[in-house]
């Protein structure tokens, strides 16, 4: 999947661009025209710049639980812990108060990917002097423990709405880092694993959809079985990753991210595709075309690897379209984008 590795790089950053709105502003521009030979160097322009932008807007604040010895008493005194660290012969008692402080969550974790990338080889020295710069902002921020990062407790709101995109590239850089190294130097498939360019992938292909066709209605459906008799206790639920109508006619699309797209089957290991994916996309083709009109139809978009034999093809299977592509991650995005448009040509018309 990374024949021309530069490229491949470049196109993860339009794959971000598309998944997070905010790296369409006009600050970004000049990472678009940069070239990186290494995923993290990447990252690390985009979370840079991010920083440099939210310090523009105000650092984030919010009430921190502080515990301190103080001579003079704030807050809540804690007799306990006064009696045991003996602070009176010091004339202190230690209080325990809230204080609103750039000290917050958030902060920490952006204070930690910054570290993380300044200790990281694979980051240029001009992104490191940038981010040396705007971490001077942080001398009052606390660096927390990468590995017990709580990224599902974290809550976005209006007021720090600004923080989700800087975040998720925290997480990319954060899974990246910590990840085993093969051979001393990190491997750009490995960087980001395939579950997180699996969800990058699936982000972009929804984005992309939701932007070019607004003519389009894009969600991530659930689908209901077309059962006889209306009982469906135990059965799995049905989701998409994403479903386009227009009209009278729907796509259904499963994107798929794989290191290799086909199995090899039978006893003369003939290669065939995963039997599971195309199981699924024709059972949400099916379910979903329930007066077997012939106007639904699926597609399972896989993203290309360098395997020697690539699917593309149309299925025919019981009066529905069944879709097989790949799509070219480390060619030119003028390509890709082609190659979107042309999947969804019927469905337009």
């Amino acid at each position: 999947m990374t024949k021309n590795k530069s490229i491949y790089i470049k196109n993860i950053y339009y794959m971000l661009a598309y998944a997070f709105q905010s790296l369409k502003e006009e600050s970004y521009k000049h990472i678009e025209t940069e070239t990186f030979q290494y995923t993290s160097d990447l990252l690390a322009a985009i979370l840079a710049q991010g920083i440099a932008n939210q310090i523009r807007r105000g650092l984030g604040r919010e009430y921190c639980r502080q515990m301190q010895s103080l001579s003079s008493p704030r807050g809540k005194i804690d007799v306990t812990n006064s009696i045991k660290a003996q602070t009176l012969f010091r004339r202190q008692l230690i209080c325990v108060y809230d204080e609103y402080s750039e000290n917050m969550y958030m902060n920490q974790i952006l204070k930690t990917t910054a570290n993380l990338l300044l200790r990281c080889p694979d980051v240029a020295l001009a992104q490191k002097k940038k981010m040396k710069k705007v971490l001077i902002y942080f001398q009052n921020v606390k660096e927390v423990n990468p590995y017990t990062i709580q990224w599902k407790a974290i809550k976005y709101h209006r007021h720090n709405a600004t923080y989700k995109m800087l975040l998720n590239i925290c997480y990319l850089v954060i899974k990246g880092l910590l990840m085993t190294e093969e051979e001393g130097s990190k491997k750009i498939g490995h960087y980001i694993d395939e579950q997180h360019m699996h969800r990058l992938y699936e982000k972009f292909i929804f984005a992309f959809y939701k932007k070019h066709y607004p003519q389009f209605k894009v969600s991530a459906k659930h689908i209901n079985w077309n059962v006889d008799d209306g009982y469906v206790e135990l059965l799995p639920t049905m989701k998409t990753d994403i479903t386009l109508e227009y009209k009278d006619k729907t796509m259904i699309i499963d994107t798929k991210y794989y290191s290799s797209i086909l199995q090899q089957h039978g006893q003369f290991h003939s290669k065939a595709l995963h039997s599971g994916n195309m199981y699924q996309i024709f059972t949400y083709v099916k379910n979903y075309d329930v007066m077997q009109s012939g106007k639904v139809s699926g597609a399972l978009l896989y993203a290309q690897t360098d395997e020697a034999i690539m699917p593309d093809h149309e299925y025919r299977m019981a009066g529905n379209k069944i879709n097989v592509k790949t799509l070219d991650l480390s060619g030119d995005f003028e390509i890709i984008k082609q190659q979107l448009n042309d999947l969804v040509k019927e469905l337009a018309e």
